[in-house]
């Protein structure tokens, strides 16, 4: 993939905030049969359009990983606003211990591929890793109506998380999948299809966090009408990332 930069000068804005929102509002969710828990957290901050003022101003670049997109840098202020303030909520929920939870990885991404660039990996649900004690967050931070993240189960095996249990027997038949008469076509995928069935879809709200395990197979809920926007301010702003602990005793 050819390498993507934008940069947008930085208006001024309101400062950071790094405190709830006094309308926050946490829901603890379970997703499919198989029960994988999803954390939602709507107006978590108290001025996330600051976050988009320092969007703004941030250097992006396309990474080595298959994100359809930019990204750049987060705040480690924001990283450790997430982790002191929901320490506690996050370990209990995903059964992992509070004070081992740490970030390996956080940043601003904006999604800037067209559907007719996505490699194939990028059509189809995925997993972020096969560790069950590492967990994905999404922060949305547009607007418009640009579409969430939803999840999904793999037809043929029924799974709705792949684990290192279940690595070779997936990997082996989504390889099949690939070259079926099935396989999907340069499109975004948004909802089910003749290989995964969605099975719980969380709209883009803004100010709106969710958070799962990155064994979940999941995707950005993007329409075919997506026009890609290099602009922090207007286009499909997140900011992204990972976190780890260890497993809680019994």
């Amino acid at each position: 993939m050819a390498k993507i930069e934008c940069h947008v000068p930085q208006a001024t804005g309101s400062p950071l905030d790094y405190t709830t929102h006094p309308d926050i509002n946490v829901q603890q969710l379970a997703l499919g049969r198989e029960g994988e828990p999803l954390l939602l957290i709507d107006n978590l901050v108290a001025n996330a359009d600051a976050l988009v003022d320092l969007a703004a101003g941030k250097h992006y670049s396309d990474v080595a990983t298959y994100y359809p997109g930019v990204r750049a840098k987060a705040p480690l202020t924001y990283q450790q606003f997430i982790v002191d303030k929901f320490r506690d909520l996050i370990g209990g929920f995903f059964g992992l211990q509070a004070k081992s939870l740490r970030f390996t990885a956080c940043h601003y991404s904006l999604v800037t591929t067209p559907a007719d660039k996505l490699a194939y990996l990028q059509r189809i649900p995925h997993s972020d890793s096969m560790l069950r004690n590492e967990l994905a967050m999404v922060h949305y931070l547009f607007k418009r109506d640009l579409g969430g993240t939803a999840f999904y189960r793999h037809r043929k095996t029924g799974f709705e998380y792949v684990d290192m249990p279940r690595r070779a027997t997936y990997l082996d038949i989504a390889e099949q999948e690939k070259d079926g008469p099935d396989s999907p076509g340069s499109a975004y995928i948004n909802g089910s299809t003749a290989l995964y069935e969605q099975i719980s879809a969380q709209d883009g709200v803004f100010n709106r966090l969710i958070m799962y395990r990155r064994t979940s197979l999941h995707s950005g809920s993007i329409r075919p009408d997506f026009v890609p926007e290099f602009d922090p301010r207007k286009g499909r702003l997140s900011i992204n990332g990972f976190l780890v602990g260890d497993a809680a005793i019994p």
